[in-house]
């Protein structure tokens, strides 16, 4: 069989799809906050954060008017915040320049916040049968494999080599069932690691399978460097009644999100390297009388491109420094109703 047009994938995918809902419509908000959800996340991880969402924000209109930390907090756990910030962005903007209906042509839809060309093209395909090939990770792992390219992905020309790939081997008439059917034919069957090339209805016709090393495929030029980060979270609890917060606005990790007092060192520290920073004396002058006890260290937390090492000190006190004025004090009670990043998410877990 021919790898042009090729219908193996969606007979694969009629037989082996998985029953979900964003599946069963063709609305393109539903489709859009799945596809964004599933960016960076899992669909088992993704389901039941996928049904919240759209219960309490079930059309772009209410979730243009929500307030954004309503919006934070219900991605909680999920990660890649920055995903919720422009989906709350793009939903203001189709509201002002769309009247609130979702933009049906590829340009308006790629021309939204936080929407790239493999998310324009599988809403396009899928709402509207649009010929996009939808071009994610797992397309590239299918089609690096099945044609042995030698291209990297992650250039200029191999980006353009994999999307004529696959618009080669899509029929424009079936577009939106296609470009699901080889998504699910990467999470399913052409994985990572260990694929079962045995019961693949595309090894006869698989270049990498042939070659003997299709897990060579796709080719990356370049690898992703880690740059470690050292926090040091303070939970201060002042009179049994308060703790403090802060609200991250900086061009970093977390934006929006609130977390603890923290310092950041450069290299690994102890408590008693610690208390010599300028940050710590500011925080804890000698007349603060506070009370310090290492609750949780050697915390490791990886995102894209860093790996975070965290302490969590917890800290009671009986005065307030000049410097925790500049701090969100808030009542212990409430602390639960303030998005935070997973990392102080899962601590709190284990505090409230």
């Amino acid at each position: 069989m021919s790898l042009e047009k090729n219908a193996s994938f969606i007979v694969w995918y009629e037989q082996n799809v998985r029953k979900l809902p964003w599946r069963e419509t063709k609305d393109p908000y539903f489709i859009w906050i799945s596809e964004i959800i599933l960016q960076q996340t899992r669909v088992i991880h993704g389901l039941e954060y996928y049904i919240r969402f759209i219960k309490r924000f079930p059309n772009v209109e209410i979730l243009a008017k929500a307030n954004l930390e309503e919006v934070l907090k219900l991605w909680q756990g999920l990660g890649y915040y920055s995903r919720a910030r422009n989906l709350h962005e793009a939903a203001k903007d189709i509201v002002t320049r769309f009247g609130g209906r979702f933009p049906q042509k590829y340009d308006d839809i790629l021309s939204l916040k936080g929407i790239g060309s493999y998310t324009a093209a599988a809403i396009a395909s899928i709402a509207w049968n649009q010929p996009y090939p939808a071009v994610d990770g797992n397309v590239f792992r299918v089609l690096g494999r099945l044609f042995a390219v030698e291209t990297p992905t992650d250039t200029a020309e191999g980006k353009k080599l994999y999307s004529e790939l696959a618009y080669r081997i899509m029929n424009p008439g079936q577009a939106g069932l296609h470009n699901q059917a080889i998504m699910e034919f990467g999470a399913l069957q052409c994985v990572p690691q260990n694929p079962d090339c045995s019961r693949c209805p595309l090894q006869h016709q698989c270049r990498g399978y042939a070659s003997g090393k299709p897990q060579q495929y796709p080719v990356k030029r370049h690898r992703t460097k880690m740059r470690d980060r050292y926090f040091h979270f303070l939970y201060i609890i002042y009179n049994n009644v308060y703790t403090y917060l802060h609200r991250r606005n900086e061009k970093d990790i977390w934006n929006g999100l609130f977390e603890f007092p923290v310092i950041e060192t450069a290299q690994p520290a102890d408590f008693a390297e610690l208390k010599e920073t300028d940050e710590f004396k500011k925080l804890f002058p000698p007349d603060s009388h506070a009370a310090f006890s290492l609750d949780k260290g050697n915390v490791r937390h990886i995102l894209t491109h860093q790996v975070l090492h965290a302490a969590f000190y917890k800290v009671e006190i009986r005065t307030e420094s000049e410097m925790l004025k500049n701090y969100l004090r808030i009542p212990l009670h409430e602390l639960n109703d303030y998005p935070v990043p997973q990392l102080i998410h899962k601590y709190l877990s284990n505090m409230i």
